[in-house]
C-alpha cells in the first residue's frame, strides 16, 4: 500500500495528540456524501480512544487545565499514527501516516543521530502539521509564546530540512485551544494576525525565492473540544498553567473545524495527483495510479477537498497554485 508521511511539529504537549484526536473523531461527521473512509490501524484506534476518553472527562468539571497529559514519554519514545484511506466497503488503498517524536530530539543535547532523525523526517515528510497554543500565542501580549511554541526553534528546523527541496511541501499551521479566539469575527482576525506576527520568522523562510514556488502554506485553526473557553493563567515557579471553563454546566464535547487540515491534506494531494502527469515528481509517481484507475476514489477525495476554508481565521498563505483544482 502506497503511504503519505506528514509529522506532527511542536513541543510536547502543545496539543498534537489533541488535535490528531479530533481530527478523525469528526472526519465520519464531516465528509457528507462523500465515499471515503479513514481506518486507523488497530494501535493507533487503542491510543485515540484513550485520548478521546481523556478529552470528554475534562468537561466532568466546569474549570479545567489545558488538555490530556503529553505523549512525550521516555527519552526514546517515537509515536506514529496510521490512517487507511479508501472507499467505504473497500480495502483502504493509501496509508496517512502522522509522525510524532520526543521534543528532546532537536533539544541542544540531542545526539547528531536524533537530529538527523528529524531533519530526515521534516525532508521526506509530504506535509507538516505545527499544532500551536493558542493561549500561548494570544494571552499576556504572547508572553507565553515562546516558552510553549518555541516558533525560533520550529524556524531552524525546517532551514535545515527544506534547503533543496525536490518536490512540493505543505506546511499546516493549526492553533488548537482556540474556542475563545473564534467567537467573533473580529476576534478571529486578531488570531490570524498573532500567527502570521508570532511565525513571522518562519513564514518569510517559506516565502524566500527557493521556497515559494514549493511550499504551500496555510492556517486551520481548530477548536479541538468547542464546548470549553479559556479563563486564565495561573503560575507555579515561573511555569504557567492555563485554565479553561466549559461554555456551560451541561455544555459536552463538541470539537469544530476539526477536519480542515485534512481536507487541506487531500487538497494538497489531488493537486500533486494532477501536476505529476506533466512533471517529474518521482516521490509522488504513485499518485497517478492511485487516483488515476479509480475515477469514483478521485471524485470522492476532490468532493471532501472542495470545502476547505479561507475566512474567519482561516487563509492560504501561499502556494494558490499548489491547491489549485482546475
Amino acid at each position: 500500500m502506497h503511504e503519505i508521511k506528514i509529522t506532527m511539529l511542536g513541543p510536547s504537549g502543545v496539543g498534537k495528540t489533541t488535535l490528531l484526536t479530533a481530527i478523525y473523531e469528526q472526519f465520519e461527521s464531516n465528509i457528507g456524501k462523500t465515499n471515503l473512509q479513514l481506518t486507523p490501524d488497530e494501535e493507533s484506534s487503542a491510543i485515540l480512544q484513550e485520548r478521546l476518553v481523556e478529552l470528554k472527562t475534562l468537561l466532568d468539571d466546569f474549570e479545567a487545565t489545558g488538555g490530556i497529559q503529553g505523549t512525550e514519554g521516555e527519552p526514546e519514545e517515537l509515536r506514529s499514527f496510521i490512517f487507511g484511506l479508501g472507499q467505504k466497503g473497500q480495502k483502504p488503498s493509501l496509508q496517512l501516516h502522522f509522525q510524532d517524536y520526543p521534543g528532546g530530539y532537536h533539544a541542544a543535547k540531542a545526539t547528531p543521530e536524533k537530529k538527523q532523525f528529524v531533519k530526515s523526517l521534516l525532508t521526506d515528510c509530504v506535509a507538516v502539521l505545527i499544532a500551536i497554543d493558542a493561549p500561548a500565542l494570544m494571552e499576556q501580549n504572547g508572553k507565553w509564546h515562546e516558552f510553549i511554541n518555541r516558533p525560533q526553534q520550529m524556524t531552524d528546523l525546517f532551514k535545515t530540512a527544506y534547503q533543496d527541496l525536490d518536490s512540493p511541501r505543505l506546511v499546516i499551521f493549526a492553533p488548537v485551544k482556540c474556542e475563545k479566539y473564534l467567537q467573533s469575527k473580529t476576534s478571529a482576525k486578531e488570531l490570524l494576525q498573532r500567527v502570521k506576527e508570532g511565525y513571522s520568522k518562519l513564514i518569510d523562510l517559506f516565502n524566500s525565492a527557493n521556497l515559494l514556488p514549493k511550499v504551500a502554506a496555510v492556517v486551520t485553526p481548530v477548536q479541538t473540544v468547542g464546548s470549553v473557553v479559556f479563563s486564565r493563567i495561573d503560575t507555579n515557579n515561573s511555569t504557567p498553567h492555563f485554565r479553561f471553563r466549559k461554555i456551560s454546566h451541561d455544555a459536552v464535547y463538541n470539537p469544530q473545524n476539526s477536519e480542515q487540515p485534512l481536507r487541506y491534506l487531500l487538497r494538497f494531494i489531488l493537486k500533486l495527483h494532477i501536476d505529476t502527469r506533466s512533471r517529474n515528481w518521482g516521490l509522488f509517481s504513485f499518485l497517478r495510479d492511485w487516483l488515476g484507475r479509480d475515477y469514483h476514489l478521485k471524485q470522492a477525495v476532490s468532493q471532501f477537498a472542495s470545502e476547505c476554508k479561507t475566512n474567519n481565521g482561516f487563509a492560504l498563505l501561499q502556494g494558490e497554485e499548489l491547491l489549485k483544482i482546475s
